[in-house]
């Protein structure tokens, strides 16, 4: 069984038991989350597809901590004389653990 939800603007697959990352929702570690906004639920019952979510349906997930992503780097390239612009960034993020989904 898998959903897709949709958190921070972006969408992801998920399953009970998967770790992915996350926009940064300004939790402690050890929180729980809830996702009500599920788009998609494949299960042995069957498909559901929401309109645009599924009412009813849920995913929880435990965070296990927030933290900074890997450096990247932006560069823009001199046009004619300028001169050249390199710049780092580094993107918060959250690392949750997907418990269960409810309702399907």
């Amino acid at each position: 069984m898998y959903a897709v939800i949709e958190t921070g603007g972006k969408q992801f697959k998920v399953k009970e038991g998967d770790i992915i990352k996350v926009d940064k929702l300004n939790l402690e570690a050890g929180k729980e989350v809830v996702f009500d906004k599920v788009l998609f639920l494949q299960s042995d019952k069957g498909i559901k597809i929401g309109n645009p979510y599924i009412n009813g349906l849920k995913v929880t997930a435990e965070i296990i901590g927030e933290v900074k992503d890997d450096k990247v780097m932006v560069y823009r390239p001199p046009s004619k004389k300028a001169v050249k612009k390199l710049k780092g960034h580094r993107q918060w993020y959250a690392k949750i653990k997907i418990k269960e989904i409810i309702g399907g």
